[in-house]
């Protein structure tokens, strides 16, 4: 079983959108682009991550949020045509979850524009065990071969210059009804969020960009022995491990598809987790774009402490 993994699109499309859609928190988020992330995250290298996913033989694609970058619906568009036209891959075999680029403001959690648009690519094999939250009904799952993913949202609104999310009671519940079901005791979870189970170390930080909840998701996954949990959202390549009751989940993150940048562990690309029959993680590779051949080259996926 071949897993690829890419994360932080940030996707932008402004083409036909009304000036007054900008007299809220978009505002800040369209200065940010044009002072200091537009000539970072480029379009092209996302195309290339996506071609070269669609030629590296895997059998499921996870995308762990920020598809789009202020969570309009021209830019949820041209994510879809990405996904459907140049990689092509059907729903039942891409795992998609929300990042808080995704729900940018409340308009866009009001209209789920994020479950609308990707409606087909959250349809649970255990739809009975989701819970419904704001966004659509969550966690959804995917039983193949010997891994079970879990695609959960960590996305909700916030304010100005505050990126952080959060999972809820409701949806911690309904992964704990998951994690027991003997169709995923039987396999290898992987979850699927965008936000990374590891915070920063200070409570402020954490409060501004990490997961809120954290400790409380740490409590739900303590029964399991071995997993993966995938993230993005910190625009860099790591492994972590997360120490359980029973074991250890590994916790990866993808670096942004989009980004152009100096170092080599937060360059544009996407990781590719590969299992054996009875679900054990063999291999991780990073595959890392060079720009300057639009060729990918295989590394390593460095280990944080």
């Amino acid at each position: 079983m071949r897993v690829a993994h890419f994360s932080d699109l940030h996707v932008l499309a402004l083409e036909g959108v009304s000036r007054l859609r900008f007299l809220n928190k978009r505002f800040t988020g369209l200065v940010n682009l044009r002072v200091k992330r537009e000539h970072k995250h480029r379009p092209g290298h996302v195309r290339a991550v996506v071609r070269e996913v669609a030629r590296a033989k895997v059998d499921h694609v996870v995308i762990t949020g920020d598809l789009t970058n202020l969570a309009l619906e021209q830019e949820f568009d041209a994510v879809k045509r990405l996904i459907e036209e140049e990689l092509g891959f059907g729903a039942a075999d891409v795992t998609i979850v929300p990042g808080n680029h995704d729900l940018y403001t409340r308009g866009a959690m009001r209209a789920q524009r994020f479950t609308r648009s990707f409606a087909p690519y959250l349809e649970s094999d255990l739809p009975e065990l989701a819970a419904d939250i704001a966004l659509g009904r969550f966690p959804v799952v995917k039983l193949r071969g010997p891994v079970a993913l879990i695609g959960m949202s960590s996305a909700v609104p916030r304010p100005p210059l505050v990126a952080s999310g959060e999972l809820g009671e409701r949806q911690l519940e309904a992964l704990a009804r998951i994690l027991a079901h003997d169709e995923v005791k039987r396999r290898t979870p992987i979850l699927a969020l965008h936000h990374p189970i590891h915070n920063p170390p200070s409570r402020i930080k954490t409060l501004v960009e990490g997961l809120v909840d954290a400790v409380d998701l740490g409590d739900v996954i303590s029964p399991v022995r071995t997993g993966l949990l995938l993230h993005g959202h910190l625009h860099n390549r790591m492994q972590r491990d997360f120490p359980t009751k029973a074991g250890r989940v590994l916790a990866v993150g993808a670096t942004s598809a989009s980004l152009h940048h100096d170092d080599e562990h937060r360059m544009a690309g996407f990781n590719l987790y590969e299992f054996d029959g009875a679900g054990a993680l063999q291999e991780i590779e990073a595959h890392v774009l060079d720009p300057a051949s639009d060729t990918f080259r295989i590394d390593r996926v460095p280990t944080w402490h």
